[in-house]
């Protein structure tokens, strides 16, 4: 008796045993797909194909400043206007209330580094990844970009971009793999299966709107003053 009790919680543990594997294996295809579907899309500033325009992702802010990881994402932005990479950047992330202001932030910053303020574009409801794609496409008009984020961020940024339909490249601001870069990569495991999702569905945005002619505009002053 206590042999067949013994067998059916071996069995048991088995079962439970395989059940994690399986699901840990299903958790990385999210990822693996990211990682052989757009890693020959993530360049440096020096390689990377110039592009009408820059999306530099959105993160923390501190009162009206961006935090030090938004700060190098706008370095590394400002770096592509200066070497001629991109001549107008759109800036995306979360203002969702009104003691927030990513990309007021982000904007401010750019503009007080030299851009000229007709080239920095505002989309004010980049909650999340796939909004920021998907209104840089639909709302903004943009085609081809180059992405610009945190390095472990990238990836999911492209694949995300082109299923909104644009055709980009990505540049990664490296950061020191301190405990919140770590944070943030363990953080990309659950978000790729969410960008999977996105993916494959390509929901609207939580905010959509009229088409916004910022964009538009900033690549035309870029010609009149060629």
């Amino acid at each position: 008796m206590r042999g067949a009790t013994w067998l059916r919680g071996r069995r048991r543990q088995r079962r439970l045993f395989q059940a994690l594997v399986v699901a840990c294996l299903l958790a990385l295809v999210p990822s693996g797909w990211e990682f052989l579907t757009q890693s020959s899309r993530i360049r440096t500033v020096a390689d990377v194909p110039a592009e009408p325009v820059a999306v530099v992702f959105g993160a923390q802010v501190v009162g009206d400043e961006p935090s030090a990881y938004l700060a190098h994402r706008l370095d590394a932005a400002l770096e592509l206007y200066r070497t001629h990479k991109v001549q107008a950047i759109l800036v995306t992330g979360d203002n969702g209330r009104s003691d927030y202001n990513e990309p007021g932030a982000m904007y401010h910053y750019l503009v007080d580094h030299g851009v000229p303020a007709v080239r920095v574009v505002r989309d004010y409801a980049g909650f999340n990844t796939w909004d920021s794609c998907a209104r840089a496409k639909r709302i903004f008009g943009v085609d081809h970009a180059v992405l610009v984020s945190t390095d472990y961020h990238m990836r999911r940024a492209l694949a995300l971009c082109q299923a909104a339909g644009m055709d980009a490249y990505a540049v990664g601001a490296p950061e020191p793999h301190d405990l919140t870069w770590y944070s943030g990569s363990v953080r990309e495991l659950p978000g790729a299966v969410k960008a999977l999702f996105n993916a494959a569905f390509t929901p609207d945005p939580a905010l959509l709107g009229p088409t916004d002619p910022g964009v538009a505009r900033a690549l035309a002053d870029a010609s009149a003053r060629r």
